[in-house]
């Protein structure tokens, strides 16, 4: 076992090799953008999907021509975006530079806001790492399931598979899997500006299509009335805004990067806005020139052909063969891994947070535990199994997953932002430019959080409304793990100063028949026994009349060979149980002798190989488990190893 452990995650590293698991600039942008810079494959298809969805009841032909005007709206949407994303890039520059060992949403909201915001930030950020998994991977295999159509059908189990490697990745460490991932996350950005530049040659020198007027479209778009036109375009900037997924990521990871992390991080955060809004926006344009549309599939079961597919065809012409047919494959494949690559993000971000928050004891403390490669191990299991459960549930459908998406990370922005705000405030006296950079953040604050009301509003019976129901849970339940801890440290204390009189020890050794285990373990009793105050203790099973089984009958003949003066004592079980009349007659102990510690003392017999172990009942395993709840009650084990252990 330890053997393919090895080999799945490699050598274990000490504590003093975590300065090698830092990452440079080039790597760090492949750990912790990838998630934004991918959501270009989707974004501008979500935008689409939402504005085809107000045609329904629209008399409207079903052709491309005729759904255009509406369609024209996408590009004032991704111009909004992107001005979004631009202040936001500010604001969360100033954060990290505030901020050099991490300045995530949860760290700010902890700082300058208090607990509830804090548990708010870190609850909606948890949810959304866990859909950018989902959706991310969800994404990336209808891409390539669109350029081979071999594979549709599969999606779901190809979808799961890619996320188990990306676990398996993350497992090896940081340093590890961004070396791995640079080259899916380096060869998209290259392929998405290659097209954006063949998409424009192609309009800028042989005409291309005939673009769609966006003045015209919204003139035309006239008929819906100006409420409802509103609403159309709250709708399509909502959905557009997943876009902006992942934006935060490299606040939350500045210590990953080499030294000195935070100026080093903020110039990765100034690339990724750049390559994020020219990509973005290009795809958009060239959507819109080019007449590309995207629906949402009627059939759940059914994942449409994605957008990015279909501009690929529109810009590079006949894929069937020769260039074009290489240009588009490349394509489709490097999306594909680059939207899986893109889970990676989360899989930096969501053991780091899950980290912070056990050690503040709001979140079980195995989660700030590092496993042998320097990484939050049980983090990373957790992320991996709720993250493909949602993909076996939705069917790796993107439509039904994507919905859900960025209504946490808007809530994330928001409280990171306000937080920000407080921050700079509190700096007055010691921070000449703290009026101004307060301003900044509180602009990305009211932006963030106009935004997390559209989404909120918009997709909400969308799916929205189930992020919005499980945020006040999950905060919830950090408080009432908060308080366990509270309270068990707090039992601890207190029992130090309490008075523990001597108590006397009585000794039961539990035995069901004659070997060397039971030997050892009746000799080990004599010698912690006081007084002689140990006896043994079997369980029978009578037969129909009541009289003694015949295995207690030869118990009782072969016990004063071996029992060392010890008493044996035997528990009928009409009802063929064992552990439930052991316990109650070790609760019938306490209570006549309530001065005495019982010790229980159990012979195990150790099989030599883990999968012999399936073969036995664990009785011993049962008993140790429910007496573990007893009060005053001690329970040893004595091993008797049938054959030597294989390693």
């Amino acid at each position: 076992m330890q053997s393919i452990r090895r080999i799945l995650l490699g050598r274990r590293l000490t504590s003093g090799d975590s300065a090698h698991t830092k990452v440079s600039n080039f790597i760090g942008l492949s750990v912790f953008s990838s998630d934004a810079l991918s959501s270009v494959a989707y974004a501008t298809q979500e935008i689409m999907a939402s504005l085809s969805g107000n045609l329904h009841g629209v008399a409207v032909a079903a052709t491309v021509a005729a759904v255009h005007p509406l369609f024209g709206l996408s590009v004032p949407v991704a111009l909004g975006i992107v001005a979004l994303l631009a202040i936001l890039g500010i604001s969360y520059r100033q954060t990290i530079l505030a901020y050099p060992t991490g300045g995530g949403a949860y760290i700010v909201a902890k700082s300058n806001l208090g607990e509830l915001a804090a548990l708010v930030a870190g609850a909606s950020l948890l949810i959304d790492y866990i859909l950018t998994v989902a959706a991310s991977v969800s994404s990336g295999v209808a891409a390539i399931t669109a350029a081979f159509p071999l594979l549709q059908g599969h999606n779901v189990a190809i979808t799961l598979f890619a996320i188990v490697f990306i676990a398996l990745a993350n497992l090896r460490g940081v340093k590890e899997s961004g070396a791995l991932f640079a080259i899916p996350t380096y060869g998209f950005v290259a392929l998405m500006l290659v097209l954006l530049a063949a998409g424009t040659v192609r309009t800028v020198f042989t005409g291309g299509p005939t673009p769609v007027q966006v003045q015209g479209a919204v003139e035309h778009t006239q008929r819906f009335g100006s409420l409802a036109l509103i609403w159309i375009f709250m709708r399509a900037y909502s959905a557009g805004c997943t876009a902006l997924t992942g934006v935060e990521a490299i606040s939350n990871g500045v210590q990953a990067f080499r030294d000195p992390p935070e100026r080093n991080a903020s110039k990765t955060m100034i690339w990724m806005v750049l390559l994020l809004g020219v990509m973005f926006l290009g795809i958009t344009l060239l959507s819109q020139r080019f007449g590309v549309v995207y629906h949402h599939s009627s059939d759940p079961s059914v994942v449409a052909e994605t957008l990015l597919s279909k501009l690929a065809k529109a810009v590079y012409g006949d894929v069937s063969h020769g260039l074009p047919k290489v240009m588009y494959y490349l394509t489709q494949t490097f999306t594909f891994a680059i939207l899986v690559v893109a889970a990676n993000t989360a899989y930096a971000d969501f053991p780091r947070l899950a980290a912070l928050m056990g050690r503040d004891n709001y979140l079980p403390r195995q989660f700030a535990s590092q496993g042998d490669r320097l990484v939050f191990s049980n983090g990373i299991l957790i992320l991996t199994g709720v993250s493909c459960f949602l993909v076996y549930v939705l069917h790796a459908n993107t439509d039904l997953l994507l919905p859900l998406y960025a209504l946490g990370v808007f809530t994330g922005f928001t409280i990171s932002q306000a937080g920000m705000v407080i921050h700079w405030i509190r700096l007055k006296d010691a921070e000449p430019r703290w009026l101004s950079k307060a301003l900044i953040n509180g602009l990305g604050m009211s932006a963030s959080g106009i935004v997390m009301v559209d989404i909120a509003v918009t997709k909400f019976i969308h799916g929205a409304w189930l992020v919005v129901v499980l945020i006040p849970m999950m905060v919830w339940l950090f408080l009432q793990i908060h308080r366990h801890y509270i309270r068990v440290k707090s039992i601890l204390a207190g029992s130090r100063a309490e008075f523990l009189p001597h108590r006397r020890n009585r000794v039961v050794v539990l035995v069901s028949g004659i070997h060397s285990g039971v030997v050892q373990s009746l000799n080990y009793a004599k010698v912690i026994a006081e007084h002689g105050e140990v006896e043994a203790i079997t369980v029978d099973f009578p037969d129909e009349y009541g009289r003694e089984s015949a295995a207690l009958e030869r118990l009782r003949s072969d016990w004063p060979r071996y029992c060392e003066g010890i008493p044996l004592r035997a528990i009928e079980s009409p009802y063929r149980k064992i552990v439930e009349p052991i316990v109650e007659e070790l609760d019938r102990m306490r209570r006549a002798e309530p001065e005495y510690t019982i010790t229980v003392i159990l012979p195990e017999f150790v099989t030599g190989h883990w999968w012999a172990n399936l073969l036995h009942n664990q009785t011993a395993w049962r008993i140790k488990t429910t007496l573990l709840m007893k009060p005053k009650t001690v329970v040893i084990s004595i091993p008797y190893h049938l054959e030597p252990l294989v390693e």
